[in-house]
């Protein structure tokens, strides 16, 4: 695989509803980076795997992996709580894993020459798929803030559910990504710990733009 050259690499490492997704898109949008949330990936092919299950199978995914667009997982059907429970299943097998790599990959080191590098948030971003990366971030918050956040995202899209449920699938969805073989979660020495439990998204931003632009020294606005 052909890599392009000088471009920056952010890797981000998260458990779920920690603000990484919010906090990378922010970094991108305004270090003109290409982002890729990799666990919407996964969600993606949950999603197909309960629109089609008659179709579902390996050969169906690598198709649709294939022609997979950006906008595909942008879909507000993906943020459902049923998605992202059968995704936490899907990510433990290997050779679903091996195709979603090749995507990631494919993106984190040849991103759109219209951007000048890629930021990807996930599980296990700053170790599999963007071990050099530049900088890498490991975000985390408390799981009751967590919930908290997910709950009100969740409420925000008409979805009938309750705090309790949603503190339930958040700690069997930790236990789940810590605990798995195949890539878990976890914290590298080499990343840097940002606890956003009482931090706002300005704040978080703000705290990750300094770390960057000490070394880099790069300007621009949000």
């Amino acid at each position: 695989m052909k890599k392009r050259k000088n471009i920056l690499k952010i890797a981000i490492d998260s458990p779920a509803a920690a603000g990484a997704g919010t906090l990378a898109k922010s970094i991108s949008k305004h270090y003109d980076l290409f982002y890729l949330d990799t666990g919407k990936i996964y969600r993606f092919i949950a999603y197909l795997k309960i629109k089609y299950p008659k179709k579902f199978n390996f050969n169906f995914i690598k198709k649709k992996i294939k022609t997979l667009k950006i906008s595909d997982l942008s879909k507000k059907v993906l943020l459902s709580d049923e998605i992202g429970t059968e995704a936490s299943v899907i990510s433990k097998n290997k050779n679903l894993r091996k195709i979603v790599h090749s995507f990631q990959l494919n993106f984190a080191y040849n991103p759109p020459i219209k951007y000048k590098g890629s930021c990807l948030d996930g599980r296990d971003i700053t170790y599999n798929i963007l071990p050099d990366a530049d900088f890498k971030f490991f975000i985390t918050a408390n799981i009751k803030t967590r919930a908290l956040r997910r709950y009100k995202e969740l409420k925000a899209l008409k979805k009938n559910v309750s705090y309790t449920e949603v503190l339930k699938t958040i700690k069997n969805r930790d236990k789940s990504d810590f605990k798995r073989k195949i890539s878990p979660l976890r914290k590298t020495k080499d990343s840097l710990l940002i606890n956003t439990t009482n931090l706002n998204k300005r704040a978080c931003f703000l705290k990750i733009k300094k770390i960057i632009d000490k070394k880099f020294k790069f300007n621009g606005n949000i």
